[in-house]
């Protein structure tokens, strides 16, 4: 990706309504305009006005079902986004989300922080346990 193009996602994802409607699209997959609307407390006009952002940026698609439009996720290109924000991070992570021994040196509650990254990684460890159980209803 071009220096252009990552400018441009950056500028897509600077606004709270589009990494609001990410998130609910992450977390309840395709939804239509009125259900964002609704879930957002913002009008359907803006919706579409950010998801005609989002997608014109590769992040959300649609594919017309009758009358509903609903819209996801295109988990490709929110893929390669994550891996960009990993290149440009300055926390030493590397995008392992791993707690970068300097950070935890510089802060006076250690035991915060460490509890809060414990959280963090429950419930990332959750949402994977629950795609595994998925994966293997399916089959």
């Amino acid at each position: 990706m071009d220096e252009n193009k990552q400018a441009e996602l950056f500028k897509v994802l600077s606004v709270e309504s589009r990494i609001r409607i990410i998130a609910l699209l992450k977390q309840r997959g395709p939804l239509g305009v009125g259900e964002l609307a609704e879930l957002l407390k913002i009008t359907p006009s803006a919706v579409s006005q950010h998801l005609k952002v989002l997608r014109y940026a590769g992040l959300v698609r649609s594919e017309r079902k009758g009358y509903w439009l609903p819209y996801e996720i295109d988990p490709v290109a929110l893929d390669q986004c994550g891996q960009l924000l990993t290149q440009v991070c300055t926390c030493g992570c590397k995008g392992t989300g791993k707690v970068r021994e300097g950070v935890l040196a510089k802060v006076d509650d250690k035991l915060a922080l460490l509890t809060q990254y414990e959280r963090e990684l429950r419930k990332e460890l959750e949402a994977v346990q629950a795609k595994i159980k998925d994966i293997v209803v399916e089959e």
